[in-house]
């Protein structure tokens, strides 16, 4: 696959341009993003669906710029998919033609289940695993769902139901009766599955998410796998639905950019839940452009990551980590002392993984600066450590690195992030755990030169090496469990 590939996305709404790198076999990452409120779908609706000139020569010249950025970037590969707005335009040869000449950039229609598709195959492998969860796809023209278990997707569909179409047809009237009976003829098609978690994807849904997270003082800044409960989502539906005018929205963190398509967005995701029992709300950060790249990288492996393989764990390896065998042996080493230790301790076996990722990417932010090493690991990953991970994975994750080889985490750092880390003595014993890693290994040996068992509350050291620096820097360490002891 081409090193760096642009995919160009034109919605009802808004077209927008991502540009990818690819940095090994399937790890990649983000390197620019544009987007253009160009609303090609402007008054079409009121028309059959033809696209008016005013909307097409924007949405062109929106075009024209993205096709500059992507040349600026020297990309290998540029793809272009069209969704509702132009697939439902009986006037669409014209402004295809145009662009294809002018441009010399041929634009694919993609049918409404492949633009489902698209977007869950996006979430089903850049999102944490989820059983029996519906994906759902609220644009401006049309709404895309599909069914999620694990890595699988099925059942793609696509619904008549878009932010500016009900806009035009109901909310410019003040028909909202109208736009309620319309919705819920066109979820008539929804097959009934069970689902426990929704996982929305698209503008309206991660205005939704953002304004939840503003008001409710969430510590991380990061939408995407940003989790909460189906309750939490209703009432502030209902609340949204129920605001009289800008003013309101706007106290409700939504951007004035939404405030015209907010609430019809908002409807038909008020109908999907009075439709379906949905227990957990998942906010997607990717969609279709990234499904589309997805498509194109996973081609031969059916539009899956290999098992256990995580891209974004790959691309800060790729990208950041100098001495891949120091991260490869303090991996190593840090699974072994949790495997000894966690029933002594007490922790729950499912942080082992944390523990291990914590580990593996610790010498990250070296790359950036030795000296404050630690500070750039932690913010690596907080920001980049996004694809597969949970909010509360990335900041026990993060916390560990930040802490690794210094004192405890701080009662100040506990208490910010306490609604996303374990308890409190777990964390710490966490941290333990990978700065004890770190100084066994202070003579960075080629491979393990020394054996370890437990005995009681004691982790016995053996090597045939006097392990003199790695004596030293165990000696400093806090360790938060007062009978616990390394003798070597």
């Amino acid at each position: 696959m081409a090193k760096r590939v642009a995919i160009i996305d034109i919605g009802s709404n808004s077209v927008r341009m991502v540009i990818y790198e690819k940095v090994s076999r399937f790890a990649f990452h983000l390197l620019h993003e544009a987007k253009s409120k160009v609303r090609i779908s402007e008054d079409a609706y009121k028309h059959n669906g033809s696209l008016q000139e005013v909307p097409m020569q924007r949405t062109f010249d929106a075009l024209s710029d993205f096709i500059q950025i992507s040349n600026s970037f020297k990309v290998n590969k540029l793809l272009c998919v069209a969704t509702s707005a132009l697939r439902d335009a009986p006037n669409k040869k014209d402004f295809l033609q145009k662009v294809k000449q002018k441009l010399k950039l041929n634009i694919k229609i993609i049918s409404g289940e492949k633009e489902a598709y698209f977007g869950a195959i996006a979430c089903a492998n850049l999102l944490p695993q989820q059983h029996n969860a519906l994906s759902i796809d609220i644009g401006g023209g049309s709404t895309e769902l599909a069914y999620i278990d694990k890595n699988n997707v099925s059942h793609p569909l696509s619904l008549k139901l878009g932010t500016v179409r009900l806009k035009e047809l109901y909310f410019d009237s003040n028909d909202i009766k109208g736009a309620v009976k319309y919705i819920d003829k066109q979820l008539e098609m929804l097959p009934i599955e069970k689902i426990n978690t929704l996982i929305g994807i698209g503008g309206t849904f991660r205005a939704i998410s953002n304004s939840i997270m503003k008001r409710t003082t969430y510590p991380l800044n990061k939408l995407h796998a940003y989790e909460y409960d189906a309750t939490t989502l209703k009432q502030f539906i209902e609340e949204l639905l129920h605001t009289k005018n800008n003013k309101e929205l706007k106290n409700l963190f939504i951007d004035n950019n939404r405030f015209d398509v907010i609430k019809p967005g908002t409807l038909i995701l008020q109908r999907v839940l009075k439709k379906i029992n949905i227990s957990k709300i998942i906010t997607s950060g990717v969609g279709v452009r990234e499904g589309v790249y997805l498509a194109d990288l996973l081609r031969n492996s059916k539009h899956k990551f290999p098992h256990n393989y995580n891209t974004s764990v790959r691309y800060l390896i790729d990208t950041h980590v100098q001495d891949k065998q120091f991260s490869n042996n303090l991996n190593l080493l840090s699974k072994k002392i949790f495997d000894l230790t966690y029933e002594y301790f007490g922790i729950d076996y499912k942080y082992r993984y944390n523990l291990a990722i914590a580990a593996k990417l610790y010498p990250a932010g070296s790359s950036v600066h030795f000296y404050s090493q630690n500070k750039h690991t932690y913010y690596l990953i907080q920001s980049a450590l996004e694809y597969g991970f949970t909010h509360h994975d990335i900041m026990l994750i993060a916390t560990l690195t930040k802490y690794a080889k210094n004192k405890l985490p701080s009662s100040t750092h506990l208490q910010l992030y306490k609604q996303l880390l374990p308890k409190e003595q777990v964390t710490k014993t966490l941290s333990f755990l990978l700065s004890l890693s770190i100084a066994l290994l202070s003579h960075r040996p080629r491979n393990l030169d020394f054996e370890l068992n437990f005995k009681g509350n004691a982790l016995h050291v053996s090597s045939t090496k006097k392990l003199y620096l790695s004596k030293e820097a165990v000696a400093k360490l806090e360790c938060g469990h007062q009978d616990f002891k390394v003798l070597f």
